[in-house]
């Protein structure tokens, strides 16, 4: 974690572009050599973590009642992992700023969003849920998340939970 805060520090202060690996392993005080036993690139220090909430969500739809739909199942997932995300906020609001500002990891945002959506669609199939219902929930369903959780980042109020309770019947009614 000490590197991850060096990183997004740095990269509010001086930009992502304009920090290099071994200013952010000087600033943990750890050597450069122990910052890439961590992580493969500057990139991937702001995107670590990513396995934690694949397995909390996955492991919530596994858990979840027989008789939920795909999307309740999603949405209560959801639920399961908001006090993860709260505990995780006064490192992700910060993040969230250098990748908001930085184009080029724009592209590695969506990266992770596709494959939480695909980790999202294989834990429904598991649930007996067909693919192409699977894939619509699990894409529509991480929409929802996604764009509850970065609203949540910028302002904390309504709450997380609350986001979440919005996305659900917005996107219910759409449906």
């Amino acid at each position: 974690m000490r590197l991850q805060q060096a990183a997004v520090e740095l990269f509010l202060e001086r930009g992502y572009d304009r920090t290099t690996a071994a200013e952010i392993a000087d600033r943990a005080g750890v050597t450069e050599r122990t910052f890439f036993r961590h992580f493969l690139d500057k990139r991937e220090v702001l995107f670590d973590g990513q396995a934690v909430l694949v397995k909390a969500l996955t492991s919530s739809i596994a858990d979840a009642p027989a008789e939920l739909g795909p999307l309740d199942t999603l949405f209560r997932a959801f639920r399961a992992v908001t006090p993860l995300l709260e505990d995780n906020r006064p490192f992700s609001q910060p993040r969230q700023k250098v990748i908001s500002a930085t184009p080029a990891l724009h592209e590695r945002e969506l990266s992770k969003l596709e494959a939480l959506s695909d980790g999202l669609a294989s834990a429904l199939r598991q649930r007996g849920v067909s693919e192409l219902p699977a894939v619509l929930a699990a894409r529509a369903g991480m929409a929802s998340f996604a764009h509850a959780t970065l609203a949540w980042l910028e302002d904390d109020q309504p709450s997380l939970a609350e986001r979440l309770d919005l996305a659900e019947r917005a996107l219910k009614s759409v449906l």
